[in-house]
């Protein structure tokens, strides 16, 4: 119920801010050609960085965390890409200001800190108090080290996506090579 009043207060405001701008810069049609502008840059900006993230958004649905840097760089594009997309000035202004580092650098801590904490109590609702239960040593937790692990790995930002592992073969040409006299005769 409280979003539905937020969503409604903001549609308002949103009207207000639209007849105050048109009224600003003389007509409604300059407010109206820039939806449409902010629109298609919205579009451009969602394909373009959208493109190479729903595998590891795929994998942030599953409870992994982000271990690819592309994930976390450009996750703040696409939501304001989002925000342009939907007409209105606030929501521009909005997208205008996601994109400066700082706002991203602080979107992406948070996401990360949502990212670990969905991820600690997945891990504890998996192992349903075994510490204690299991006979563990004095209590502990029989996980503890593979948690520290994960926890490292994902602290250090998980794996160089930039690497890839593979074997190479020298291949030997055996077309035969056409020469420049050949193809200007007819």
């Amino acid at each position: 119920m409280k979003i539905a009043l937020i969503v409604l207060a903001g549609l308002i405001l949103e009207v207000f801010v639209w007849i105050g701008v048109g009224d600003l810069v003389g007509s409604m049609w300059y407010v109206f050609f820039w939806f449409i502008a902010a629109f298609f840059i919205g579009m451009g900006m969602v394909r373009k960085y959208a493109a190479g993230v729903m595998p590891q958004m795929q994998q942030m649905q599953m409870g992994m965390a982000m271990g690819d840097p592309a994930l976390g760089a450009n996750l703040p594009k696409i939501i304001a890409g989002f925000f342009l997309l939907i007409p209105g000035l606030m929501t521009d202004v909005l997208a205008v200001l996601i994109l400066i580092p700082a706002v991203q650098n602080a979107f992406k801590a948070a996401a990360m800190k949502a990212v670990m904490k969905r991820q600690h109590s997945m891990m504890e609702k998996m192992m349903g108090g075994m510490g204690a239960d299991m006979g563990g040593a004095a209590g502990q937790n029989p996980f503890a080290d593979l948690m520290r692990q994960m926890q490292d790995m994902q602290g250090q930002g998980g794996r160089d996506s930039t690497i890839i592992d593979g074997e190479a073969r020298e291949v030997t040409p055996d077309a035969k090579r056409l020469d420049l006299k050949d193809v200007n005769r007819k």
